[in-house]
């Protein structure tokens, strides 16, 4: 992968390849009879050299370490002192095969114990066997060997069927044969695949089972088989999204992680990027081209060429065009975040409005407020990051400058250009530079008692 990542780690669709291959094995026991109800959790082998992989597994399963690695027999072998005596039969995946299904496993395990085998192989009928280990028959149609396609004959070249590295061991064997294999001349390294031999001159069964060569057991060596692996697996996201109700106006350009979760009626626009933990209410309109991570969007909101990050967005609200939340932040019911407006680390009550190069940063705005075009809050003071407080139905002119700590409350009024510096009471109008506080003007033909802007504002 020429990366400082371990392989198994580079993700597919928001999660590590390995996490797929775990998922295979929960339902391949899902699926197996009641003799595995008792199977140990699984074990997977790491190295000095792929310590992080320790913190991915977690509670899903055991870890083995393989000090030096020393080839896929080495890590079987490994693996096996993790697991209890007990244990009367083995399965053996790639952790670089994030697209193996359970059922494929299923038939695996179930034809080695049909057949009482030493070893059942799952072999692919490859379109392309190319230099791929070809799985050499008997007559009779058991395996006799794998053999490398640099070692192969002509005839034994002319079969397409390949090695996809998943096999089901009896383990009493196993655990026997395993200490026998003989280091590779070329590199020292021990192959699982010697067993395949060993198994025939014990005049034990090895089976195989064949499967289509439709992607799923393809192994990932590199950046462009991860990619491939990877419009694989989102075009099985994007499709079990529609066929749950989802409208995706051209799927091929929407990127939906795999623990987003969809509500029925909603519609994803083309350029549509979800990610993370990202939820998404009925009937919600999301995109063209908008990214949403690890953000909760309610029933019935609209989101427009925007990022959304670590954000709650509740029902019926609209974002965008040109909006971006930044985390921690929660737009409320009914609230309208508009053209270049900005919000990080602050609360937006219910229809508030915010709209025209804005930026809201650490600010908690009361319902019914209107923040006019170019307001800021000015919430870093060179050594700390501070609140700003606006009440309900209260009324920002354009270009005002809320410098934090500071209060605006409830129904009270900037004017345009303000720049505020200290709280402004209830009701009243902060005007200037530095705002100076005013009584609020009625207009002329307003009824009595009615207060109206006396500035510009803009919503």
């Amino acid at each position: 992968m020429r990366s400082r990542t371990p392989k198994i780690l580079h993700p597919l669709c928001g999660r590590p390849m390995l996490a797929y291959v775990l998922d295979a094995w929960d339902e391949a026991l899902a699926e197996l009879d009641g003799t595995d109800a008792g199977a140990p959790s699984p074990v997977v082998v790491y190295s000095p050299a792929t310590e992080a992989i320790r913190e991915v597994v977690g509670e899903r399963g055991r870890l083995a370490l393989q000090d030096v690695p020393r080839g896929t027999g080495d890590a079987v072998r490994a693996a096996l002192e993790e697991l209890p005596r007990s244990v009367e039969e083995v399965l053996v995946l790639s952790g670089d095969v994030p697209l193996v299904a359970g059922e494929q496993l299923v038939a695996v395990v179930e034809q080695r114990r049909l057949d009482d085998a030493a070893i059942t192989l799952a072999s692919v009928y490859a379109a392309d066997p190319a230099e791929l280990g070809r799985v050499v028959r008997s007559e009779f149609g058991s395996v006799e060997r794998i053999v490398e396609a640099r070692d192969a004959t002509e005839e034994e070249l002319e079969t397409n069927e390949v090695n996809a590295g998943v096999y089901a061991f009896d383990a009493a064997w196993l655990r026997r044969r395993i200490e026998t294999l003989t280091p590779s001349p070329s590199n020292g390294e021990l192959y699982l695949t010697e067993l395949v031999q060993l198994a025939r001159e014990d005049g034990r069964i090895v089976s195989a089972v064949g499967f289509d060569d439709d992607g799923t057991l393809d192994g990932i060596n590199d950046r462009n088989q991860l990619a491939q692996a990877e419009w694989a697996l989102r075009v099985r996201i994007n499709e079990a999204h529609m066929r749950a109700g989802v409208t995706m106006r051209d799927p091929s350009t929407v990127y939906v992680d795999h623990g987003v979760k969809i509500a029925t009626d909603v519609v994803l626009d083309p350029g549509v990027i979800l990610n993370g933990s990202t939820m998404i209410g009925e009937g919600s309109v999301i995109g063209p081209d908008t990214t949403i991570v690890d953000s909760a969007i309610g029933r019935d909101c609209s989101v427009r060429r925007s990022v959304i990050e670590g954000s709650v967005v509740e029902d019926g609200a609209s974002i965008g065009p040109y909006s971006h939340l930044r985390s921690g932040s929660h737009v409320g019911a009914g609230a309208e975040v508009g053209n270049y407006a900005e919000v990080k680390n602050s609360r937006l009550g219910a229809r508030v409005k915010q709209h025209h190069m804005s930026y809201l940063g650490d600010a908690e705005i009361g319902e019914g407020t209107n923040v006019g075009a170019g307001t800021i809050t000015a919430n870093w003071d060179g050594g700390a990051k501070n609140r700003t407080r606006v009440g309900r139905n209260a009324f920002l002119g354009v270009d005002t400058m809320l410098v934090a700590p500071v209060d605006v409350g409830d129904g009270a009024m900037t004017g345009a250009g303000a720049v505020v510096t200290k709280d402004v009471p209830p009701g009243k109008l902060a005007v200037g530079v530095p705002a100076r506080i005013r009584e609020r003007r009625a207009k002329p033909d307003a009824p009595t008692g009615e207060a109206s802007p006396a500035t510009t504002s803009s919503s």
